[in-house]
């Protein structure tokens, strides 16, 4: 699939492509498929696996959800004002549902996605609590990548 157009952001995305070999957004045609985003800082000055994520419960879901924005960005996305599918995943769904929900509302005030919520034993490290992955439509996007690569 090497003819897909793949992005890292600098930081946390560059640390995963190089340490971990994965791609924190694939546009596909008009749309932009992200990677599960946690609740770390995305361009930290020092990667720290053992200490990336965000301590508090609701800051770690809070970083997660800005941290699909700025993915969505990166890939030459609007934001979530483009997401039209959500999954997250929860260790704990209960305390964590009701920050999901403002989170969703906040992120997106004009629109709704779809949602599954999924419930976890574990994550990527053991620190972590919450994880969100989304896909957004992106026409115009798409439409300047293909002129660029033409």
């Amino acid at each position: 699939m090497s003819h897909l157009k793949s992005y890292a952001y600098p930081g946390m995305g560059e640390f995963a492509l190089e340490h971990m070999s994965y791609s924190q957004a694939i546009r596909v045609g008009d749309r932009i498929i992200c990677s599960g985003q946690g609740g770390w800082d995305p361009s930290p000055k020092e990667i720290d696996v053992t200490k990336f994520i965000k301590e508090d419960l609701m800051e770690e879901i809070d970083q997660a959800f800005s941290n699909v924005d700025h993915n969505l960005k990166h890939a030459g996305g609007k934001g979530w004002e483009q997401v039209y599918k959500v999954v997250t995943y929860s260790t704990n769904i209960k305390p964590q549902h009701d920050r999901i929900v403002a989170n969703l509302r906040k992120w997106m005030p004009n629109h709704t996605a779809v949602w599954t919520q999924v419930g976890v034993a574990h994550l990527g490290t053991e620190e972590m609590h919450f994880e969100i992955e989304v896909e957004a439509f992106d026409k115009e996007g798409a439409e300047a990548v293909s002129k660029t690569e033409a």
